[in-house]
């Protein structure tokens, strides 16, 4: 017999893989596996996030607080440290940006 997971999807744009990889996230002791597993699920939540809500702004900010409604609050210490490179990796994208119009 096959085993079906049947408990109800908590958020239903995101779906119940992004769900149960968040789950196992929370489970994982490298910090390093966990972290690269968090950056990857953001990565995924933000495109899920864009075509099921076209009109709302799908920035870091929702991202973060559904990572922390999904985990139950267990990773925000990953969600900060996102929060912290993805803000690196905008300052980085707007000094290429100025370098190349010159």
């Amino acid at each position: 017999m096959i085993h079906r997971n049947t408990t109800p999807i908590r958020m239903r744009n995101y779906g119940r893989i992004i769900q149960d990889t968040i789950e196992y996230a929370c489970t994982l002791t490298d910090t390093a596996q966990r972290h690269a597993l968090i950056v990857y699920v953001a990565q995924c939540m933000r495109q899920k996030n864009l075509v099921w809500n076209r009109d709302q702004e799908s920035g870091i900010e929702r991202i973060k607080a559904d990572l922390h409604t999904l985990s139950n609050g267990r990773l925000d210490e990953d969600i900060l440290q996102l929060e912290l490179e993805s803000k690196l990796q905008n300052q980085l994208q707007q000094g290429q940006s100025k370098k190349k119009k010159k």
